[in-house]
């Protein structure tokens, strides 16, 4: 019964807002992190028992999960569902959708990762032999979820010393534990930004753009996972 009302509530909510749409920039629990010609990046809190306003995704996203929680999603013109994320969880939703996020009991963290070239990556050839797969590395794992919109995504998990190869192309890196990552066989030409470390806390995220190829080592004492979204 209280889920009937909560999704009745919705509902009324969603058309009360219908004239008041914004643009998921204006929409107050979506904090943008980063931007290029690429992405947006936005870090979205939202409490519990709190609702989001009426904000429009006009691009396709993947997110990235900080945390498990449950949420009711009203998308303009359909019923309200309930939806139960887990933490780590990485998806990919296409855009061009208004909806209100309820949350239920947990906060609701995640980082949203808007894809502004994704009509041109959609119909671009891919480049990437497989879309789904686990690799073995040297002291860790590649776990690759799926590729869309071109992009290939997938979960590293590093232990101490582990090594990673490093992407070709420009990519996010996205934090899902505190790390320390550090580039192996530094080639002396290579930019700055291609050898130094990085640093960052859980629910971070890094633009790395092309460069020379080489890999990550995690220089840290405790085991990484991290995301990476591979751009063509």
């Amino acid at each position: 019964m209280r889920r009937l009302i909560l999704l009745l509530f919705l509902t009324a909510l969603l058309a009360a807002q219908a004239g008041n749409e914004v643009e998921i920039a204006a929409e107050p629990h979506h904090r943008l992190v980063f931007s290029n010609a690429q992405v947006r990046v936005f870090s979205v809190d939202v409490p519990p028992h709190t609702d989001t306003l009426l904000h429009r995704h006009g691009h396709d996203y993947i997110y990235v999960m900080f945390g498990a929680c449950e949420v009711s999603n009203a998308v303009a013109g359909k019923d309200p569902i309930t939806i139960q994320l887990q933490d780590g969880q990485v998806g990919f939703t296409p855009g061009n959708f208004a909806h209100i996020v309820h949350n239920h009991d947990q906060p609701f963290r995640n980082l949203t990762i808007e894809i502004l070239e994704d009509d041109k990556l959609r119909h671009s050839p891919t480049k990437w032999d497989e879309d789904r797969g686990l690799n073995i590395l040297q002291g860790g794992t590649q776990q690759i979820l799926f590729v869309k919109d071109g992009i290939r995504v997938s979960q590293f998990e590093l232990q101490p010393g582990g090594t990673a190869p490093k992407p070709a192309g420009p990519y996010l890196l996205v934090a899902l534990s505190d790390l320390r990552l550090d580039a192996a066989d530094k080639p002396r030409n290579a930019p700055h930004n291609a050898w130094d470390q990085i640093f960052k806390k859980s629910g971070d995220s890094n633009w790395i753009p092309a460069v020379a190829l080489h890999a990550l080592t995690n220089t840290g004492p405790h085991p990484v996972k991290f995301v990476t979204l591979e751009f063509p």
